[in-house]
């Protein structure tokens, strides 16, 4: 009499093989997913979910990280001079009325670090006979852009919306969709010929001055 023979746990691999095999006797073939039942495959879903899950929660790490970047970095950065900045000296500056443009440098510092004379920004200085001098901010009080100023027509243009101002600032064309006349900061001069100016920058599209703290 014949009986039946039981090859345990025979992989997925060795029952394809075994199909093409006559076995002259009745073999009877038990594979992972008979002998696993319900529970087993509740057991594998269960650990899916958990890292889908996993893998979601990193992923929402990422902007969170991004945000406290930008809240320890830029917002806790300061000037380190709350005041006026030295921006350079008479001799750099000849007494013709042309107004000519600096950078502005000063120390930056933030809760790690302290970087000595960085780029703050950019100023237009006039000197006049009599040493007098007038200050103002680069930025077009219309939407922000960095002014220039054409010798040839004597006056201050800004290229992104052709907002135009005179030497001493003031709107030139009232069709001009600049608000306000060019931002004058306070300026002084120190020990004789160095030019200090409180730099300072100013919310556009704005009539009035609201300063950027």
């Amino acid at each position: 009499m014949s009986r039946d023979f039981v090859c345990p746990r025979l992989s997925p691999f060795a029952f394809a093989f075994s199909r093409n095999i006559s076995y002259p006797f009745p073999v009877a073939i038990e594979h992972d997913e008979q002998k696993s039942g319900p529970a087993s495959r509740g057991r594998r879903d269960f650990l899916k979910r958990g890292l889908a899950g996993g893998i979601s929660a990193v992923l929402g790490l990422v902007p969170v990280g991004a945000g406290l970047i930008v809240f320890l970095d830029p917002l806790r950065r300061r000037l380190a001079a709350n005041g006026a900045v030295r921006v350079t000296s008479l001799e750099a500056l000849p007494d013709d009325g042309i107004p000519r443009k600096f950078s502005v440098l000063s120390a930056r510092v933030d809760a790690w670090t302290k970087a000595a004379q960085s780029p703050i920004g950019a100023v237009y200085l006039r000197r006049t006979t009599g040493n007098k001098i007038e200050a103002f901010n680069v930025a077009c009080p219309h939407a922000g852009c960095f002014v220039d100023f054409l010798p040839e027509r004597g006056l201050f243009l800004c290229p992104c919306h052709n907002s135009t101002f005179t030497v001493a600032g003031r709107v030139e064309d009232r069709a001009s969709p600049a608000p306000r006349g060019l931002d004058a900061l306070e300026v002084e001069l120190r020990q004789g010929d160095e030019i200090w100016v409180k730099f300072q920058n100013f919310q556009a599209g704005r009539a009035e001055r609201v300063p950027i703290t």
